[in-house]
């Protein structure tokens, strides 16, 4: 399957940065979804760039100028000279092939690379018509992996499928991706991306090829792995730092104490850190730690501050809701859960970790209606065998638990919120965000 987009005018060459490559470079992107589209959108105001994904389902949304991820408006589709495929036949011979897939982990929060590495085995097929041309391309991943992978792991897969030599027929470069679903401000086309290649002659290209989208400009990592490394520890951080406010919250419960009072006390101190307790899920914070920490073990070091933060945080949800179950008493009844995505006002259920607090719900006796606007049915069923109900604000509920604050849920207002429960019944909040209407919040 292929599709053009209509042809937009490209940006005005005196906005362009001087040591831009030129029009005509060719570029593919192998993923097209919450990381790869936005690139390859921004990247196609410059180049001639060609999306590949595997998805056809997708690709066919695509080119209705719909994206079910809601990063890229569909005026942006429609506008954009971005071509997309299934068919690594129909992919040219590029001069950068840019790898987007995802980098999950598996059941025993081990690093999963299967996907990273058909990629590279499908780059390393398209390598040979590059070759055949004369070309001398860069391979560039942006999917997130522990230091070592790009060079130690995907380097030999891409010459194994191509039969060329890596340093020689073809190179390496590594910009991890700082996508932030729903993020309307911190976008491809803004933040500081951090690049690095195989050379320093490589690194000049892919700064180059970065540098033109980005007002925000570029970071020259020291070496791939420096760059690898900085991604992983970007999130770990944030995860570290959840895990104490998810476990302060767990002392102050035991104290009678809210979180957000502590909170809005404490930060009124100049150098303390915004964090808030909650759930973390998604495709980078709940899941590159494991990824660092992986590599820590390989090398024989047990990495502890990591991996208790891991623990913390993956044990909020069976937390969560043994404290509503207590709050009912230890009496089952019937909930509602508002919101099943990781974030709110995104569709993105990767990871999410409220699927956790349902099914540890369900576990306890309790007899439970998941509703969420914005997450897609087929989706929820086939990943967590949750079915959505579209009618469930009809209704009213022993227990009502507003998990993800999406803005339609916000819009209702507080009153007609607690409306859903019934008589003598109880409404949770999980971020704080409905006031005294709520009778308990975290």
């Amino acid at each position: 399957m292929t599709a053009m987009f209509p042809p937009v005018k490209s940006a005005p060459a005196a906005r362009r940065k001087a040591t831009a490559p030129a029009r005509n470079t060719r570029v593919t992107v192998l993923g097209l979804g919450y990381v790869g589209l936005p690139l390859a959108v921004a990247l196609a105001k410059h180049f001639d760039v060609t999306g590949f994904d595997i998805d056809t389902r997708r690709l066919k949304e695509l080119e209705g100028a719909h994206d079910r991820t809601g990063e890229i408006e569909p005026d942006r589709l429609t506008a954009s000279t971005l071509a997309v495929t299934s068919d690594t036949q129909l992919c040219p011979a590029s001069d950068f092939y840019i790898v987007t897939v995802p980098t999950p982990i598996d059941e025993h929060n081990r690093p999963d690379l299967r996907i990273v590495e058909a990629a590279s085995r499908t780059v390393g097929e398209m390598l040979r018509a590059a070759h055949a041309e004369g070309l001398k391309p860069i391979v560039v991943y942006e999917s997130t992996v522990y230091p070592g992978v790009t060079e130690d792991v995907c380097a030999p897969i891409l010459e194994a499928h191509s039969g060329l030599n890596c340093g020689q027929d073809f190179f390496l470069g590594y910009s991890p991706e700082r996508i932030n679903p729903g993020d309307r401000e911190h976008t491809i086309e803004r933040i500081t991306k951090v690049v690095s290649g195989q050379t320093p002659e490589v690194l000049d290209r892919v700064a180059d090829l970065y540098g033109a989208v980005t007002s925000g400009g570029v970071f020259r990592a020291a070496s791939i792995k420096a760059a690898e490394a900085a991604k992983v520890i970007e999130n770990a951080q944030r995860d570290i730092n959840i895990a104490f406010m998810n476990e302060i919250t767990q002392i102050f419960g035991l104290l009678d104490l809210s979180v957000w009072d502590v909170l809005a006390a404490a930060r009124t101190k100049w150098n303390f850190l915004p964090f808030t307790p909650g759930l973390v899920g998604g495709h980078c914070i709940g899941v590159d730690p494991y990824y660092l920490s992986h590599r820590a073990e390989q090398l024989g070091h047990d990495p502890q501050v990591i991996l208790a933060g891991r623990g913390v945080n993956d044990g909020m949800a069976k937390w969560l809701a043994g404290k509503l179950h207590a709050l009912r008493g230890g009496k089952p009844g019937t909930a509602l859960v508002l919101g099943l995505t990781f974030k709110e006002d995104v569709p993105d259920l990767r990871n999410s970790k409220v699927a956790e607090v349902v099914s540890e719900l369900a576990a306890l006796g309790h007899t439970i209606t998941v509703h969420d606007p914005l997450a897609d049915t087929d989706e929820a069923a086939h990943e967590y065998g949750i079915t959505l109900d579209a009618d469930a604000l009809s209704r009213q509920y022993d227990c009502v638990l507003l998990a993800v604050p999406h803005h339609a849920y916000l819009n209702l207002g507080p009153t007609r919120v607690r409306g859903l429960v019934a008589p003598g019944g109880t409404l949770a909040d999980l971020k704080g965000v409905l006031g005294s209407a709520a009778d308990w919040t975290l």
